[in-house]
């Protein structure tokens, strides 16, 4: 696949391609722009709710291009939001979706974990799930989910 005439590039437009559909296949969509909306408020609802360290050491294993938009508009100062139970967190959400989405909020969040679950490393997801509230945990598949003693 030749876009841009340069690897780099190319391949992160790839690599998110392939993200974007995913969660098309999970949504049952096919609208490219309506699952990038979903990806990008849900990412950022999810950074916003991780301390300022383990944010960066997920946004270091997104792909180039989203991880440009996970940190787009990001004010690390007062990280981690407050919310600390699951109806909370996916009121603030619905207030950030754009209506013309038209998706449960908790839909949306269960989609976009499991992207995220199937490309980034099961050690950090791990490390995600251990520095959200417990009650956000239940919003991962049961197969990413991981058991903390």
């Amino acid at each position: 696949m030749r876009t841009t005439g340069i690897k780099a590039f190319d391949s992160t437009i790839h690599t998110t391609n392939i993200w974007l559909n995913d969660l098309m296949d999970h949504l049952g969509w096919e609208d490219k722009q309506r699952a990038y909306q979903t990806l990008r408020v849900v990412l950022h609802s999810l950074r916003d709710h991780l301390p300022v360290d383990q944010a960066v050491a997920l946004g270091a294993q997104l792909p180039m291009l989203v991880r440009g938009f996970y940190y787009e508009g990001w004010h690390p100062a007062g990280k981690p939001l407050k919310q600390r139970n699951k109806g909370d967190f996916l009121l603030l959400l619905a207030s950030t979706l754009p209506g013309s989405l038209d998706i449960d909020p908790e839909d949306a969040v269960r989609a976009v974990f499991q992207v995220i679950a199937k490309h980034v490393s099961a050690g950090e997801i791990a490390h995600v799930q251990h520095a959200l509230p417990g009650e956000f945990r239940d919003l991962w598949e049961k197969e990413a989910q991981t058991v903390w003693f």
